[in-house]
C-alpha cells in the first residue's frame, strides 16, 4: 500500500519503517536519485511545476531560442543544476532524505549533468558536485555517480574528492575480454588494479566495478544474445544501447543445448570471479546469481511483468551457479589482500617504491600483453610492505579466455605451496573447493576459465 493508503503521510511512515528494518538487518539504504531532469519534458510537455515557476532558472534552455530545451538527459529537458536556486533546492532535498529518512547514501543518475554550466560546459570541481561532497550533512554519506549523460558527456575519473563512480570502463573492458576480443589485456590490467589511471587521487573504493546493472542486459542475457530484443517496449527496437559487448555462444536466446548452457554459466562464473578479485568496490545486479533473464530486453524500465520480476524458483533451479556466487563473494570478504584501500604500487615507510601485485603469463613474470593475447595471470601479495606485516595469503589468479587449454607454470613460493580454490571450468561442486587442493609446478587452465590459488602461509 505504499503511497496509496488513505492515512495522511502513510507513505512517509512506511518508508521510515523500511529503512529501520533494513538497518536492523545489517543493510544500508542507497537511494537512486534523478536530479538531471523532471517530468515536464520538452517544449511540448505539460506545465506541472518548475516551468510555471521560473522556466529560465530551473532549466537549461537553448541560447538561440529559449523556447527550446537543452536535452542532456535524453528526457526532453535538463535541470539547470548549477544555478544558485536549483543548487539550494537539490541540497535541501538530499538533506531531507539524510536527516528525516536516514538513508545511507545516494546514487546519482546521469550525474555529469550536475557538473555542467547553464550552457553545458563541464566544471566538475567548481560545481554542485563539489558542494554536495563538502556539505556537512550530505557529504558524510556515500555518494555514487553515474559519470556520463545522454548527450555524450563522459567524465569518468573527473569527479571531486568524496565521490565514488560507476566504472563504465571496467564494465566494457571485462565484457570485451570475456567475449574474446583482441587488444584487451593492457587495459584489463589497469581495471583489475583499481583503475589508477582514473582514481589515483582517491582511494580504491572510488571505483564501483560492475558487469551489469539495472540498465542493460542481465548477465545471463549478456552470454545469450548478440543483439538487443526490445520489441515489447513499443519503440520498434530502437531504444536501448546497440553495443553490449555480448555473445550468444551459438544460439540467440534460450536453448536446451547442454553444452551451450554450460559455457554460458562458465562465462558468468568468470565474470563474477574477475569482479571479486578486482581492486575497488564490486557491485552486482540482483538476479544474476541465479541466471535471471529479461529475454534480451536491455531497456526494460517500462515493462511490468515476468520480464522484470524476480522469479525466486530460479534459485533452486540454478543452485550450482547460486552456490558458486555465494562462495566467491565470501572468498573476497575473507581475504584482506583483496580489500586494500590504497593502490598496489606505492611507497613504503623508507621511501622505496613497492608493488603488491605482479603480472605473469604462461611463465612467471612474463605476461603477454600483445594485441592477440587472451590470457593473463597475476599474484597479489599477502604481505603489506608499508606496515611490514603479513595480512593474508598470497593469491594467484589465472585468466584464460583463449579457445584452447594453456599450461601455466606457477610462480615459486620458496618453502610454501599453492592450493587451488577456484576453477570455473569445473562442474559444481568442484568449481569452488571448500578444502583447497595442493598443486605443484604448473596448472592446465581450460579454455575460457578463471583459476584461483592461495598460498599456505598467512
Amino acid at each position: 500500500n505504499y503511497s496509496v493508503g488513505l492515512k495522511l503521510g502513510e507513505q512517509v511512515f512506511l518508508f521510515k519503517d523500511f529503512v529501520k528494518l533494513m538497518h536492523k538487518n545489517g543493510f544500508e539504504v542507497i537511494l537512486d536519485v534523478v536530479y538531471n531532469h523532471t517530468g515536464e519534458g520538452g517544449e511540448k510537455g505539460p506545465t506541472i511545476c518548475f516551468r510555471g515557476i521560473d522556466n529560465e532558472v530551473y532549466y537549461m534552455l537553448d541560447p538561440k531560442n529559449k523556447r527550446y530545451y537543452l536535452n542532456y538527459s535524453g528526457c526532453g529537458n535538463t535541470l539547470n543544476c548549477n544555478h544558485p536556486v536549483v543548487k539550494e533546492m537539490i541540497i535541501d532535498s538530499l538533506r531531507y532524505w539524510a536527516t528525516e529518512m536516514h538513508v545511507d547514501g545516494f546514487r546519482f543518475d546521469l550525474a555529469s549533468i550536475l557538473g555542467r554550466t547553464p550552457d553545458g560546459r563541464w566544471i566538475g570541481d567548481f560545481s554542485l558536485l563539489k558542494d554536495i561532497a563538502e556539505d556537512p550533512i550530505v557529504g558524510k554519506l556515500k555518494l555514487i555517480a553515474e559519470g556520463w549523460d545522454a548527450a555524450g558527456g563522459y567524465y569518468l575519473g573527473q569527479f571531486p574528492e568524496g565521490w565514488a563512480e560507476w566504472n563504465g570502463k571496467y564494465r566494457d573492458c571485462v565484457r570485451r575480454f570475456v567475449r574474446g576480443d583482441n587488444g584487451t589485456i593492457q587495459e584489463l590490467m589497469l581495471r583489475i588494479a583499481g583503475s589508477p589511471d582514473l582514481y589515483a587521487n582517491r582511494q580504491t573504493h572510488a571505483s564501483i566495478n560492475f558487469i551489469t546493472c539495472h540498465d542493460g542486459f542481465t548477465m545471463r542475457d549478456l552470454v545469450s544474445y548478440n543483439q538487443k530484443h526490445n520489441e515489447a517496449n513499443g519503440e520498434g527496437n530502437k531504444d536501448g544501447a546497440d553495443e553490449n559487448f555480448s555473445y550468444n555462444y551459438g544460439v540467440e536466446g534460450d536453448t536446451d543445448d547442454e553444452n551451450i548452457i554450460r559455457i554460458r554459466k562458465q562465462q558468468i562464473k568468470n565474470f563474477f570471479t574477475i569482479l571479486m578479485v578486482s581492486h575497488g568496490t564490486p557491485m552486482i545486479l540482483m538476479g544474476d546469481e541465479m541466471f535471471r533473464t529479461q529475454k534480451g530486453n536491455n531497456n526494460a524500465y517500462c515493462i511490468d511483468d515476468e520480464t522484470t520480476w524476480v522469479d525466486w524458483t530460479l534459485k533452486e533451479k540454478h543452485r550450482d551457479l547460486f552456490e558458486f556466487v555465494k562462495k566467491i563473494i565470501h572468498f573476497r570478504k575473507s581475504h584482506n589482500a583483496l580489500k586494500r584501500e590504497c593502490f598496489y604500487q606505492r611507497y613504503d615507510k623508507f621511501g622505496n617504491l613497492v608493488t603488491d601485485i605482479t603480472w605473469h603469463g604462461v611463465n612467471p613474470f612474463e605476461p603477454d600483453t600483445s594485441y592477440h593475447s587472451h590470457s593473463i595471470a597475476f599474484m597479489i601479495s599477502g604481505f603489506d610492505p608499508v606496515k611490514g606485516v603479513r595480512i593474508d595469503n598470497d593469491i594467484y589468479v589465472i585468466l584464460n579466455q583463449w579457445i584452447e587449454p594453456l599450461k601455466f607454470v606457477l610462480p615459486p613460493l620458496y618453502g610454501q605451496s599453492w592450493y587451488r580454490v577456484v576453477d570455473t571450468a569445473q562442474e559444481y561442486p568442484r568449481d569452488f573447493l571448500d578444502v583447497p587442493e595442493r598443486i605443484e609446478g604448473y596448472y592446465i587452465a581450460q579454455p575460457r576459465s578463471t583459476v584461483i590459488f592461495i598460498s599456505d602461509a598467512q
